[in-house]
């Protein structure tokens, strides 16, 4: 299941994080990477433990919980921080599948990362490359969205960012560990609410029909959730 997320931030906010960040410290990305994921990734990664950097995430952040369809596909319970990733011209990152399980920065809990996120910071114009490419089973599938728009996708997957042949791409990635487990029955609960946010925007549902499906959908969340 991947899920494009629209406009988490807004143009004046991608501008001012992108000012933010261009006068942040940053480190070679190698430095974050675990196993075999160190041999191909070649990009920059801002210093996670910078102020500015840890602010622009924490705000980030926030927009993340209080976004209805990231609540709705992923049903998050624990998110880790965003980190900031800077590719240049011949920069790149090749297959590799995210960690399962990660540490939370500046704690002592894990988190089992069960979908990743990307968030564009850069237009399609400014760069050339830099595509996210994620293995699914229906083959390769190619994006490269608007800045301040996201992509939500299985951790599980085999995906890819291409070498960067012109411009700069800054994105900010982070993992979640979902409140059910199950990819399969996550994206079945997130078609089921999605169904109920449209026949409400419809509004020619009746009401009692509406409060069987929802109660139906949160039955199920009670069944499945692991706290």
């Amino acid at each position: 299941m991947m899920i494009v997320i629209e406009k988490i931030l807004t143009a004046e906010e991608v501008s001012l994080f992108r000012q933010q960040l261009a006068d942040a410290p940053w480190l070679d990305g190698k430095q974050t990477a675990m196993g075999m994921a160190a041999s191909v990734k070649n990009n920059h990664q801002a210093d996670a433990n910078d102020d500015v950097v840890r602010q622009l995430a924490n705000k980030l952040l926030a927009q993340f919980g209080h976004n209805p369809k990231i609540v709705s596909a992923a049903l998050p319970h624990k998110i880790f921080p965003p980190c900031f990733n800077r590719y240049g011209i011949s920069e790149e990152y090749g297959f590799h599948v995210d960690a399962a399980v990660m540490r939370i920065p500046g704690t002592n809990e894990v988190l089992r990362s069960d979908m990743s996120m990307t968030t564009f910071l850069s237009e399609p114009d400014e760069y050339d490359g830099g595509e996210l490419i994620i293995a699914t089973e229906f083959g390769e599938q190619q994006i490269k969205l608007p800045a301040g728009y996201a992509v939500l996708y299985p951790s599980s997957s085999l995906h890819k960012v291409t070498a960067v042949t012109r411009g700069e791409r800054v994105a900010a990635i982070t993992w979640m560990q979902s409140m059910v487990a199950d990819g399969s029955l996550r994206q079945n609960l997130y078609q089921l609410d999605q169904t109920i946010q449209t026949l409400i925007s419809q509004g020619n549902t009746d009401r009692s029909e509406l409060d069987n499906l929802h109660n139906v959908y949160h039955n199920l969340i009670r069944q499945f959730t692991q706290l």
